[in-house]
């Protein structure tokens, strides 16, 4: 019997030789619906909105939403970045500045709301799946989107009071649900993560990366867009602090 080559099942992606423009732009529509979420959030805090506005099912459903597509998109940038070979100086340089992030936002909501502060919030959630997403990047798209399948499934079936010390809120497989103004836990929320990561990979497969680096979307608003997704830390790190100051300019030009 002869041999021959068997070929490598890993989906590595292909390189593209530009940034993908597509990309950018999706991650500034979801910086966008997270700043709509946010202005809700802050209309009830100001007592612009009813008690309850901002944590009634449909909002709840749309932060989960918008906290999955931001995750979906690391998993996409994970494996456009790093697909082909991975790049460890930027891969830390990264991590450094949102786990520095996370640990700001953590800080500074323990004395704005102590009652609910950010102890893992989406910034947090990024920093830790970003470690655990290295040991997913050789793996084919098929398994990742199984193990995607199996962080939903995990929290859907293993939440446990084992898990109700606070040292374990990050799991997500506590049986209670920890007060938090941004709480993203490892289960279910990594399984978007994977999500993205497998789809990249099958898309590098099937060639339709190269395509969508070939997309051009120069249209004002499109720009905006692009150049928010490109600055997506800082613009996070800034949005509320801007609106939150525009509403106490409200209040004190207006006397509402």
């Amino acid at each position: 019997m002869t041999s021959q080559a068997i070929p490598d099942p890993r989906p590595a992606a292909r390189t593209v030789s530009s940034r993908i423009e597509a990309v950018d732009l999706a991650r500034g529509l979801a910086l966008i619906a997270m700043t709509t979420f946010h202005f809700g959030w802050d209309m009830e805090f100001f007592g612009y909105a009813p008690p309850g506005f901002a944590s009634q099912p449909a909002m709840v459903w749309y932060a989960r939403c918008i906290a999955s597509s931001f995750l979906f998109l690391v998993g996409v940038s994970m494996v456009l970045a790093h697909g082909g070979t991975f790049r460890a100086g930027a891969f830390l340089k990264r991590l450094a500045m949102i786990g520095g992030a996370a640990l700001a936002i953590s800080v500074a909501t323990w004395f704005a709301t102590p009652d609910a502060f950010i102890f893992f919030g989406i910034l947090h959630h990024i920093a830790v799946a970003s470690v655990l997403g290295l040991l997913f990047l050789r793996m084919p798209w098929w398994l990742n989107y199984a193990a995607a399948a199996l962080f939903i499934l995990a929290r859907m079936y293993l939440r446990t009071p084992l898990l109700d010390d606070p040292w374990w809120w990050w799991s997500g497989l506590s049986s209670i649900n920890p007060r938090s103004n941004d709480y993203v836990p490892v289960f279910p929320f990594m399984a978007a993560v994977l999500a993205g990561m497998a789809t990249t990979q099958l898309a590098a497969r099937l060639g339709w990366l190269e395509r969508l680096a070939s997309v051009r979307l120069h249209g004002p608003v499109s720009r905006l867009l692009r150049f928010i997704g490109r600055h997506s830390l800082i613009y996070y790190l800034l949005h509320q602090p801007v609106m939150i100051g525009l509403i106490i300019a409200f209040q004190w030009v207006t006397g509402i």
